[in-house]
């Protein structure tokens, strides 16, 4: 028996300190999912630091969201990436249904083994075309999405390839986008799927003095922003695809 869409539980690892931004982002990842926000539990790394591999058992998923107040690389500073790598590592080994946006790709690229490379400036901000590759056209979540949408992209870090024992997906001329952990419900996103275009400008105006050089910077930006129908639509298709198994959906 298929489970219904309002019995579904998911845990979103939180990667947030500014209380505005924590229910911003919660909020956009149950919209875009077609779920409750009391469906989503939430466990933020800035309060929680020390938490076990095993916080995601027994969930439906584990969404993990992004960051702009922390790096992948500097665990010495952030002391509860490693807690973070151990976690996505175990949802991994136990086939656990993964979606991973942004900070989540991340993570998930230093802990299966890949490398980052970090960009003081001339980073992808802003809405982007996302280009497929051709092993997107096989995939449950990316096959029908056209080539070349547009997603919300705003990250100083990135991968120019995908961990041993992952299938690349998408990509820019800048990077790799998207994986798949080869034949495991587990998916990475370099961009950002929950965010739409009203949600892009609201948070990079939060973040400004982390991203933009000065308000005429920003306001280039965000005049250029455009909406990301087709990536927003990705979180539902996790849902109905994957976690509810509705394959023509």
């Amino acid at each position: 028996m298929s489970r219904s869409r309002s019995a579904l539980r998911v845990l979103l690892l939180q990667i947030r300190d500014a209380p505005k931004v924590r229910r911003e982002e919660h909020l956009s990842f149950a919209r875009q999912a077609g779920l409750e926000p009391g469906q989503i539990d939430v466990l933020n790394a800035f309060d929680e630091r020390r938490f076990p591999a095993s916080a995601a058992d027994g969930y439906d998923a584990l969404f993990v969201g992004g960051a702009s107040e922390a790096s992948v690389l500097e665990p010495e500073v952030y002391d509860f990436v490693p807690a973070a790598f151990e976690l996505i590592r175990h949802a991994r080994d136990a086939g656990q249904p993964v979606f991973a946006s942004c900070f989540g790709f991340q993570l998930a690229v230093v802990a299966f083994g890949g490398r980052l490379q970090r960009d003081e400036r001339d980073f992808e901000m802003g809405t982007i075309p996302i280009r497929l590759t051709e092993a997107a056209r096989s995939d449950p979540i990316l096959h029908d999405a056209p080539d070349g949408f547009l997603a919300v992209s705003v990250h100083r870090e990135r991968s120019l390839e995908v961990p041993s024992g992952c299938v690349e997906l998408a990509n820019t001329d800048a990077c790799c986008h998207v994986f798949r952990v080869a034949d495991e419900p587990f998916w990475a996103f370099q961009f950002h799927p929950e965010v739409d275009r009203d949600t892009l400008i609201e948070r990079l105006t939060h973040f400004k003095d982390a991203y933009t050089e000065d308000d005429a910077h920003l306001k280039r930006v965000l005049d250029a922003a455009r909406e990301t129908p087709e990536s927003n639509h990705l979180v539902t298709k996790f849902v109905d695809r994957i976690l509810l198994g509705e394959a023509g959906r």
